[in-house]
C-alpha cells in the first residue's frame, strides 16, 4: 500500500496563540492519525534566525512550541509520526545549497516577503534591499530544502504560503531536469499544497488577522484570567443590548465559531440577531474557548516545567528520520550532483579507454526560448545540432537512442535535426562504441 507523506513546520519566533492553534496544530494533531500516512513535524528554528536575533527567545519559542503540540495530542512514534527540530536535520542545509544551486533569481525576486521588503524600502524612500538579509531572500530555498529532504507528498499551509510550494515544485523540477533524466531518474517527489478550507484563519484582539507581527494575539495557554481579560479586550462596535448585531466581519463570531460545534454556533448566531450584550458574548466566547483549552493547559504546564523531556524526544526523532531517510538519501543526491567516492571513479589506462575519453560528445540542454535541444560535438566542431521540443522527455529519448544505436539511428532522426556535419555518422559511431566501452568497464567494477 503506498504512503503519503504530509510535513507540517512552525517558526520558532514567538509564543504560540489561538490563530496557530486552529489553523495548524489542531487539525495537524487530527491528521496525524489518518491510516496509510506519514507525517513529519518540526520546529522551525532556522528560519526563526531570520527574523529573530534574541536567542533566549528563539529557544523559549521552541519549547513553548513543542509542548504545545503535544499537549494537543501529538504522539510521536518514529515509524509514522516524526517530531524533530528543523536543525537537528544536517542534511536539510546540504540540500538547501543544492537547491540554490539550481534556483533561479528571477524566481526568488518574486517571493511574496522579499518582495513586501522592496516595496516598503521604495514606498520609505530608501534603497530597494535596505535591510533585506540573504536569509530573507533565500527563505523559499530553505523552505523547499525542509519539503523535499523527505520527498513530502503534501504540505497544509494557508493560501499565502501556496507560493512557496509552487517554487520548491520548480526547483525539485529543474533539479530531476538536470540530473535525473541523464540516468532516467527522478529524485523529487513534487509536493502539492494542502489547503484546508474549512480551517479559519483566526482574526485577532483588533480584527486583523491574529499575527505576531499585528501584536494582536490571544495566546494559546495564558492563564484562565488573563485569557479572559484578553477576549473581553476585543474590539466590537457601539452597538447597545438589544439592537441586532451582524456576525459577518465580527472578530468575536468568528472567533466563538471556530471553537463551537454546529448546535453551539447557531445559538450564538440567533442571539447576535436577538441583540446580546457584548459583555455577555465575550463571555460565552471565554467560556467555550477555555472549556477546550483548560485540559490542554494542565498538560502544557506539566511539560514546560520537564524541558529535558521534550529535548530527548526531539532528539530522538531527528535522529531516526535522518538514520531511515535523510542521510541514505542525500547520499543518492551527493553521487547525482558528482560529489563522489574518487576510489570508484574508472581510470582510463588503455589505449581503447582513452579513445573513449575523446569521443564526441551528445548533450540535452535548454535554451532561453523555453524550448530543449540536444547537440553532438567533436570538440569545438558541431556535428549534429536538433530543432527545438516542447517537452524534455522527447529531447532525451532521441540523445538516449543516438547514444544506443549510433550512425543506425541518423535517417530516423532527420526529421529533428536542424543541422548535420558530414562527420557526423562517423561520430555517433566513435560516441556508441565508447558509450559500449564504458558501460563493460562499470560491468568489470
Amino acid at each position: 500500500m503506498s504512503v503519503t507523506r504530509i510535513l507540517t513546520g512552525i517558526t520558532t519566533s514567538g509564543t504560540p496563540h489561538l490563530g496557530n492553534y486552529v489553523g495548524a496544530i489542531r487539525p495537524t494533531v487530527a491528521a496525524s492519525r489518518t491510516p496509510g500516512t506519514q507525517n513529519f513535524y518540526f520546529l522551525a528554528d532556522l528560519h526563526a534566525l531570520i527574523k529573530v536575533q534574541d536567542p533566549a527567545k528563539v529557544q523559549r519559542s521552541t519549547l513553548e512550541i513543542a509542548a504545545s503540540w503535544l499537549a494537543c495530542g501529538l504522539q510521536p512514534d518514529n515509524d509514522r509520526v516524526w517530531f524533530y527540530r528543523q536543525s537537528e536535520i544536517l542534511e536539510i542545509p546540504e540540500l538547501t545549497w543544492f537547491l540554490t544551486c539550481v534556483a533561479g533569481k528571477g524566481i526568488l525576486n518574486r517571493a511574496h516577503a522579499y518582495k513586501a521588503a522592496v516595496d516598503r524600502n521604495a514606498a520609505e524612500g530608501q534603497d530597494p534591499d535596505f535591510g533585506v538579509t540573504a536569509g530573507l531572500f533565500m527563505y523559499p530555498v530553505l523552505m523547499a530544502a525542509d519539503i523535499l529532504v523527505f520527498n513530502a507528498h503534501k504540505v497544509p499551509v494557508g493560501r499565502d504560503q501556496i507560493q512557496h510550494i509552487e517554487m520548491a515544485r520548480d526547483f525539485a523540477q529543474r533539479f530531476n531536469h538536470l540530473y535525473g533524466e541523464p540516468v532516467g531518474k527522478e529524485y523529487f517527489v513534487l509536493p502539492e499544497a494542502q489547503i484546508e478550507e474549512h480551517v479559519a484563519t483566526l482574526p485577532g484582539l483588533d480584527g486583523r488577522k491574529m499575527s505576531k507581527s499585528y501584536d494582536n494575539t490571544i495566546p494559546l495557554f495564558a492563564p484562565r484570567d488573563v485569557l479572559k481579560k484578553l477576549i473581553f479586550s476585543i474590539v466590537t462596535d457601539s452597538r447597545a443590548p438589544g439592537e441586532p448585531k451582524d456576525t459577518e466581519g465580527s472578530a468575536l463570531f468568528q472567533l466563538y465559531q471556530a471553537f463551537a460545534d454546529a448546535d453551539e454556533t447557531a445559538a450564538m448566531h440567533a442571539a447576535f440577531a436577538d441583540g446580546i450584550g457584548w459583555g455577555d458574548a465575550k463571555q460565552r466566547l471565554f467560556e467555550r474557548v477555555d472549556r477546550e483549552i483548560a485540559p490542554l493547559r494542565e498538560r502544557y504546564d506539566e511539560l514546560m516545567a520537564k524541558p529535558q523531556i521534550i529535548e530527548a524526544m526531539l532528539l530522538d526523532g531527528a535522529r531516526t528520520a535522518r538514520e531511515r531517510l535523510g542521510t541514505p538519501f542525500m547520499r543518492t543526491l551527493r553521487e547525482a550532483v558528482g560529489l563522489r567516492d574518487l576510489s570508484k571513479m574508472p581510470v582510463a589506462t588503455t589505449p581503447a579507454a582513452e579513445k573513449a575519453a575523446a569521443a564526441p560528445v551528445l548533450k540535452q540542454y535548454r535554451e532561453p526560448d523555453g524550448r530543449f535541444y540536444f547537440k553532438l560535438a567533436d570538440g569545438d566542431t558541431v556535428l549534429l545540432q536538433s530543432t527545438g521540443f516542447d517537452n524534455p522527455k522527447d529531447a532525451g529519448a532521441w540523445v538516449a537512442r543516438l547514444k544506443r544505436e549510433g550512425a543506425a539511428a541518423l535517417d530516423a532522426a532527420a526529421g529533428v535535426l536542424a543541422t548535420r556535419h558530414d562527420d557526423a555518422a562517423a561520430g555517433l559511431q566513435a560516441l556508441a562504441r565508447a558509450e559500449a566501452e564504458r558501460e563493460a568497464a562499470r560491468q568489470r567494477g
